[in-house]
């Protein structure tokens, strides 16, 4: 590809990987920085060399990726809010006492079934000034209207750091906050919180108290709620009200990424805005006036969405293919893209790993690249035909690109994606543009009753379409496993496919069957390394006690009777079993004694049942249990003690002391997570 030779390519990629390395190595600040300096100077002086002799292109170009891989690490550190010292996670004993905090409401987010959740920015810690993003929870109270963003509130409360995931595989929810520059979380009751006086006026109230006014007035004509909240996610993107079942239809029938804004909607209102300002002359004045225009509407609409990384990202691209519109210039979209990848990540890296971000990227590269040629395939002279086929192909190279990625993190395919898209698409043109002139005018308060009505029922049918297509559920495919060295294989593979089919020579095929050979070295690799583990697990779950046995491939659980009989809808052990390679060979009730590996498990539940002439290398103890552990430890002189999430707390600190007068070890998987023998 005649991209990759472009200078930005290797910069953009080069870059990155100074990211990657800030991300995962955690270098400190000061050592950056001198990094920083030294390839600035290198890179100084390979200019003046290169300017005076051409000979010195090739140093010149190794210390200008220098220079680009060095401005990505210290781009993330400059932007990693922890590192910053008037940061709340440096303030003296922060996660321990209580404190009393002011802060601002940035963001509304999705309730939960007993709190609403805001994104909120520190101010100050007993009255000293800090800053950092927390997430905060208030507890629900049918008394107490909703905060407004912009409010500013005083708690005094216990800030709780974000802990680790406490099961296997699991989504890992504190890696995915800390991506997001929030490390702790604080939870409040509504009448202990003290309101300020002022409110903040920045963007983010302005913007939010317009979509809030946009839905109070579509509420007041008597727009239907669940057709209302599929609205609002998908005209402005904010999904926080949307009812979860349909949420999962969207999902199921591949249809999610429209709930998101994205690139599909914002090319919907460049066309739009650009379909409004037909009237404008050609002269040079009105088509930079036209120019301005587009870019505020753009931008505004990206603000009004959220800012999220697919919207900034989809603004930014279509910002670039404007302006080169207006300077008459045949833009290469690849180089916008890049272009629009380097700024974005320049003012924040962190969006590099955001799914959505990254699989907004791949879609969009993937439909510039693989779509061509598809469409090339067959040409149809109807031009309904053609319209629909260049539905199909788009659909088809988007899928194509971003099927590892997708399975990779969500372990499923909808199957009937393309069907679904063929209806999706034609119908979400139509309720963009409805859409965005019934939420203009009622942002003006005034709500049209036709169109307003139009709308209501395109979602309605939307939702109905969706909804069937995603109840065909033997066409979507779930718990698809798929680690990193298999979804770089996968890529490659389809990488050197598609070269191969735009090339046809011999070197294009020879990179096809080196690349099935890297796939099937990965997952014969794969194949060796879960074959050649055995493990035993103390899962940690609410009130439950479940216990995983596994040798290579074949999986044992150990559980009470009524989680067996639902061990289909077990989600946590699905997750486990998928992210694993392997399959659930036998389902056994709870046993007071397990061996694994010549060590030997004792349980012991409720009844308080066992065999005293047992010395365990692990003792569980399971549903409360009321003993003397003192007693029970000088009997069986167990050489270590876990205990599950189905006892009590009160009754876990107990044994804990109890443990440490022993000078036994104790394993709490409600504070420490599961527990794994292997």
């Amino acid at each position: 590809m005649k991209t990759l030779q472009f200078p930005l390519t290797k910069i953009t990629i080069i870059f990155i990987l100074g990211i990657l390395f800030s991300y995962f190595l955690k270098p400190i600040p000061s050592v950056v920085f001198i990094m920083l300096g030294i390839s600035t100077l290198f890179f100084i002086g390979s200019y003046y060399a290169f300017k005076s002799s051409s000979k010195s292109a090739s140093l010149f170009g190794i210390t200008t990726y220098l220079l680009a891989f060095c401005v990505g690490a210290t781009t993330l550190t400059v932007h990693t809010d922890s590192l910053q010292q008037n940061n709340y996670t440096h303030y003296r004993n922060v996660f321990d006492t209580t404190h009393t905090f002011t802060l601002t409401l940035r963001e509304k987010l999705k309730n939960t079934a007993f709190n609403k959740r805001y994104i909120a920015q520190l101010n100050s810690i007993d009255g000293e000034k800090t800053s950092g993003r927390i997430l905060l929870n208030i507890y629900k109270d049918s008394l107490t209207d909703s905060f407004i963003i912009g409010n500013q509130l005083k708690i005094n409360g216990l800030l709780n750091q974000n802990t680790a995931q406490k099961n296997p595989n699991q989504f890992d929810y504190s890696k995915y906050l800390e991506n997001k520059q929030i490390y702790a979380q604080l939870y409040a009751v509504p009448n202990e919180i003290q309101i300020g006086s002022k409110i903040e006026k920045d963007i983010w109230y302005y913007t939010a108290a317009l979509r809030t006014k946009i839905i109070r007035n579509l509420e007041k004509s008597k727009f239907k709620t669940k057709e209302l909240n599929v609205a609002v996610a998908l005209i402005m993107g904010q999904q926080q009200d949307i009812d979860p079942e349909i949420t999962q239809d969207y999902q199921y029938a591949g249809a999610v990424h429209i709930l998101s804004v994205s690139g599909l909607h914002i090319g919907f209102i460049l066309l739009f805005v650009t379909f409004l300002l037909k009237p404008f002359p050609n002269t040079k004045r009105s088509s930079f006036v036209k120019l301005v225009i587009i870019l505020i509407s753009l931008s505004l609409f990206g603000v009004l969405a959220g800012l999220a990384p697919s919207v900034v990202r989809s603004v930014t691209m279509f910002s670039f293919v404007a302006i080169g519109q207006y300077l008459r210039r045949s833009t290469n979209i690849y180089h916008t893209l890049l272009v629009s990848i380097l700024l974005i990540l320049l003012f924040q890296p962190s969006f590099l790993f955001d799914v959505g971000f990254q699989l907004s990227y791949v879609a969009l590269f993937f439909i510039m690249w693989l779509q061509p040629l598809f469409a090339n395939i067959w040409k149809p002279k109807n031009k309904i035909v053609y319209y629909f086929w260049e539905i199909l192909t788009v659909s088809f190279a988007a899928q194509i690109g971003t099927l590892p990625l997708s399975i990779y993190y969500f372990h499923q395919f909808p199957g009937l994606f393309f069907i679904t898209n063929l209806i999706v698409i034609p119908f979400l043109g139509f309720i963009m543009s409805l859409g965005v002139l019934v939420m203009l005018l009622a942002a003006f308060d005034w709500v049209p009753f036709y169109p307003a009505k139009t709308l209501e029922l395109s979602i309605y049918y939307l939702d109905k379409i969706i909804g069937c297509i995603a109840s065909l559920e033997q066409f979507i495919i779930k718990n698809i496993p798929l680690n990193l060295p298999l979804l770089i294989s996968c890529y490659l593979v389809i990488i050197t496919l598609i070269i191969a089919f735009q090339q046809k020579n011999i070197k294009s095929v020879f990179g096809v069957l080196t690349a099935i050979i890297i796939l099937q070295l990965s997952s014969i690799g794969t194949k060796w390394e879960v074959q050649n583990q055995i493990e035993f697990i103390v899962l940690n779950t609410s009130k439950k006690t479940q216990l995983i046995e596994r040798n290579g491939t074949k999986a044992t659980i150990y559980t009470n009777d009524a989680i067996l009989k639902n061990s289909k809808n077990n989600t946590l052990l699905a997750s486990y079993l998928t992210a694993n390679f392997c399959t659930l060979e036998q389902q056994s009730k709870l046993k007071n004694l397990i061996y694994f590996k010549g060590r030997k498990i004792l349980l012991i539940d409720s009844s308080k049942v066992y065999p005293t002439n047992i010395h365990p290398d692990v003792l569980l103890l399971i549903q409360s249990p009321k003993l003397n552990l003192d007693r029970l430890l000088q009997t069986i002189k167990p050489k270590i003690i876990v205990a599950d999430a189905s006892n009590y707390k009160s009754i876990q600190k107990k044994w804990a002391a109890t443990c440490s007068q022993q000078k036994i070890p104790f394993h709490s998987t409600n504070e420490k997570g599961f527990y794994k023998i292997n």
